[in-house]
């Protein structure tokens, strides 16, 4: 099954990859290791799991300008994510990581994505045109 959803454009670029999905905030300074792009957060449910090249969907960040710096370092070691996707708005020091990272970057869209959205489905963000298309990869009852 596949659906598409509207979502406001931050920083452009055009990926396809694996989700990663956390359902509450999420912080680049203090939920993963900036060394292993490993989810360190102990109350996360995907506490383990690698953002590496992944599409990293949340609903808020949390935290302070600190998780520009990690995003950046990151990205330029390789190991950052594929975009970043948010329910709410976006927070503009993040967005500031994501433009200097290029990494993709949407927010607000058009439905409630962690609704629809699981852990391990293929995303494509293309925020140069405000689209992101999810094909499901678990079974799950609708």
């Amino acid at each position: 099954m596949e659906k598409t959803f509207r979502v406001r454009k931050i920083v452009r670029g055009n990926v396809e990859g694996e989700a990663v999905v956390i359902p509450g905030s999420f912080s680049f300074l203090g939920d993963v290791d900036m060394n292993t792009s490993e989810i360190i957060a102990a109350d996360s449910p995907v506490k383990g799991i690698k953002i590496k090249d992944k599409i990293l969907i949340y609903n808020e960040t949390k935290g302070s300008s600190g998780g520009m710096v990690v995003l950046i370092t990151m990205s330029k070691k390789g190991i950052g994510p594929a975009a970043l996707v948010t329910v709410k708005p976006v927070d503009y020091n993040l967005a500031e990581g994501a433009i200097l990272s290029q990494v993709p970057f949407v927010c607000e869209p058009d439905g409630y994505i962690l609704d629809e959205i699981r852990t391990g489905d293929i995303v494509r963000v293309n925020a140069s045109e405000g689209i992101m298309t999810v094909k499901s990869r678990n079974s799950r009852a609708e």
